[in-house]
């Protein structure tokens, strides 16, 4: 038995009532990183788990934090896990409140843009499980609507993303006023600079659980490398969503992600953008229209896209080509989720080739750049066709 295998949630110490609502989701096996994470997090360690966005990393901290949860009071919870946005906020709290009900766990979220009110109503109720976006905890505490003092136990989900957008400084001071000693979870794709900081500063004998698998991110995609011409880029995107349910279109700004959303629509596709000048609702609207189906393809900037955690997108289109490698395998892992396959394509334009060929020796693609136009046929069912290297335009 290898150290992924386990028959059930059972086995790693989950009670029956978190079991038999898990089963009801119809989720009766644990991924990887929640087999190698939960019964540590249950005995009251601290823990360091590596693992890519889409390995279930939201089950793995979550189902414990539910399960040992204190009753709270009033604008005192017990348990609190940050994120680094609100997309990512109202996501972990979609999949956490219905599995806490079963419990009588209350679960709740607060993060900025939106009302005030909402949340210190809520926090006033009590919330066992507070899951929360720095900036607007650290105000709401500054205002005295809620207090860390009781907190046990803390979760930091994607925390080489929170480095990334300069929150760090804002955790150490949210870790600085809890009063209690408290079991840290830290879910990151990497541990170094300043989350291996935190860990250090902040944890107590952490055991780290890496699912390596999980972290192969190139090896479970399939990568097109597609030389387009800038007249013809939007009708290929076009063309490539119709062989598809859902397609997650990457733009490198916020002004040409709402253009290409307009220019996809007059041509017929469904597409929605979403990007930092949108309001919280805007956002929110597109984001379940595609979760649901209803919008076939998102047109997304990299900041936005943070909060993006859809299983079942079929493909991601790099509209404009990422900078470095890090940003590839941080758009493209928005397909391939769960284990399964996905699909990732690249549209070059002709001064954008050198750069990609960097990009492809890094990432270590041997794939040819073909050049394709709009019509093409192989463009609704990418999945049934290679390319050769006799195509290669460069």
């Amino acid at each position: 038995m290898s150290d992924y295998d386990t028959a059930s949630f059972a086995e790693l110490g989950l009670s029956s009532a978190l079991c038999n609502a898990l089963s009801q989701q119809g989720i009766d096996s644990p991924f990887p990183i929640q087999t190698l994470t939960i019964p540590d997090a249950l005995s009251g360690r601290d823990i360091c788990g590596k693992a890519k966005t889409g390995s279930g990393k939201t089950l793995a901290f979550g189902l414990p934090v539910l399960q040992t949860a204190s009753s709270s009071r009033s604008r005192r919870p017990r348990s609190l896990i940050l994120v680094p946005t609100r997309e990512l906020a109202r996501q972990v709290t979609d999949v956490l409140e219905p599995l806490g009900d079963a419990l009588e766990c209350r679960v709740g979220c607060v993060y900025g843009g939106a009302p005030m009110r909402k949340h210190i109503k809520m926090l006033s109720r009590g919330v066992d499980v507070l899951v929360a976006t720095p900036g607007r905890l650290i105000g709401l505490c500054e205002d005295g609507y809620c207090s860390l003092a009781a907190v046990e136990r803390v979760v930091i989900d994607e925390a080489d993303r929170m480095a990334d957008m300069g929150f760090m400084p804002q955790i150490q001071v949210i870790l600085r006023d809890i009063e209690n000693s408290f079991q840290t979870l830290l879910f990151s794709a990497t541990l170094d600079g300043s989350v291996n900081r935190l860990v250090r500063r902040y944890m107590s004998d952490p055991v780290t659980k890496e699912v390596w698998a999980a972290d192969k991110s190139v090896t479970n995609m399939k990568h097109r490398f597609f030389y387009v011409h800038q007249m013809d880029k939007v009708r290929v995107v076009a063309g490539i969503s119709e062989g598809v349910d859902r397609t997650l279109v990457f733009s490198q700004t916020k002004r040409g992600c709402a253009r290409l959303a307009r220019q996809l629509r007059q041509e017929g596709v469904k597409a929605d953008p979403i990007h930092g000048d949108l309001t919280q609702k805007a956002r929110e609207q597109a984001l379940q229209r595609f979760t649901e189906g209803s919008t076939r393809v998102l047109v997304a900037t990299d900041v936005a896209a943070r909060g993006i955690h859809v299983d079942d997108v079929d493909v991601v289109v790099h509209f404009d080509p990422p900078d470095d490698c890090k940003a590839y395998l941080h758009r493209s892992g928005r397909t391939a989720r769960a284990g399964h396959e996905g699909m990732v394509v690249t549209l070059v334009e002709w001064d954008q080739v050198l750069d990609v060929r960097r990009l492809q020796h890094y990432l270590k693609l041997e794939e040819p750049i073909v050049e394709v136009f709009s019509p093409d046929k192989r463009l609704r069912d990418l999945t049934s066709w290679e390319p050769t290297e006799a195509e290669n335009v460069a």
